[in-house]
């Protein structure tokens, strides 16, 4: 069940079935969820523009929407909140990349520190390079107020520190190739896939399993834009919690929209309690300090929040060197 990402680059299978079908409805992590490698020669769409929506509770972890491959073709996977399998423990995004050929799907793990995942800017703190949305210190996991909606949950380890994302690429949800992002493993994220990894845990298969049975959510139905983009709870795709596809980029101040690959930070309105908050991340053995530097295109502040232009970032949240990143551009 602990794979090498390495191995999983390597792998260039071809298979009919969406990753979801691969495992039981009710599963445990599964080597199927974790080194299957999915091979075909169409792009998946760009990235989805929405809001995330509120974390259920303290403890959670944003795990970010993509596309999925099934028999349909692509679907999409709702972005959700999800409990990590064990402190300390972060997690590294599937991607598509483009192989000789082909479209690959690497599946995302959880480990000590986050990988390589294409430069894919998935948003509210994953901006391409790493993952600046929390931290853990000391065996509890700090949340960065400027990316993630806390909604009416009250949560006490909040620290604020923006975010840049890098948009050169669009919303391009795919590594390499025409039209993707064309970055490369860092030194820190090439010394991550060395790390012990889990796969995904069994929420997160239940949660996949279930977009995959959903019409709505087939690309070629809903034409790149999913009536559900995230939600709160795994699985849960109606109701409390649920928030759809946008155009707009709304007034940060007002809780910016998430460029689905880009990062609209979370809306920070809505009876937020932010206890024992810093304007700096903690500091804790193991630093590693990254510089943020943005890239073309206008940058656009995030929930109120600038969005990291520059500064030091502690480890425990990602590995490399982030290329700023928190700008929305309306494709």
């Amino acid at each position: 069940m602990i794979k090498n990402r390495k191995a999983s680059l390597l792998r260039l299978v071809i298979v009919s079935l969406p990753l979801a079908l691969l495992v039981p409805a009710a599963p445990a992590p599964s080597h199927a969820a974790v080194d299957v490698a999915i091979s075909i020669t169409t792009p998946p769409p760009p990235l989805p523009i929405y809001a995330q929506p509120a974390i259920p509770g303290p403890g959670y972890l944003w795990v970010p929407g993509y596309w999925a491959w099934g028999p349909g073709g692509y679907y999409w996977v709702p972005g959700t909140w999800i409990l990590p399998p064990a402190v300390g423990l972060l997690w590294t995004p599937g991607y598509w990349a483009w192989r000789n050929g082909f479209y690959v799907w690497n599946a995302g793990y959880w480990g000590p520190h986050v990988g390589f995942y294409g430069g894919v800017v998935y948003g509210f703190g994953y901006n391409g390079v790493g993952y600046f949305g929390g931290l853990w210190d000391h065996g509890v996991f700090r949340y960065n107020a400027a990316v993630n909606n806390f909604g009416g949950v009250h949560i006490t380890n909040v620290y604020r520190e923006t975010v840049v994302n890098n948009n050169s690429f669009g919303r391009a949800s795919f590594n390499g190739g025409r039209g993707g992002t064309n970055a490369q493993p860092t030194g820190a994220q090439v010394a991550a896939e060395h790390d012990r990894h889990e796969g995904p845990t069994s929420s997160q298969a239940q949660h996949e399993h279930a977009a995959s049975g959903n019409h709505d959510f087939l690309a070629s139905v809903n034409h790149g834009r999913p009536n559900v983009a995230g939600t709160s709870e795994a699985g849960s795709f109606s109701g409390h919690g649920v928030v759809g596809t946008t155009n707009v980029v709304h007034n940060p101040q007002n809780g910016g929209q998430q460029h689905g690959g880009q990062q609209g930070s979370g809306q920070q309105s809505g009876g937020q309690h932010p206890v024992k908050q810093v304007s700096q991340p903690p500091h804790h053995n193991n630093q590693v300090q990254h510089e943020q530097q943005a890239h073309n295109g206008p940058q656009h502040s995030n929930g109120g929040q600038p969005h990291n232009q520059g500064g030091q970032q502690s480890d425990k949240r990602g590995g490399g060197e982030p290329h700023g990143e928190e700008h929305h551009d309306n494709h």
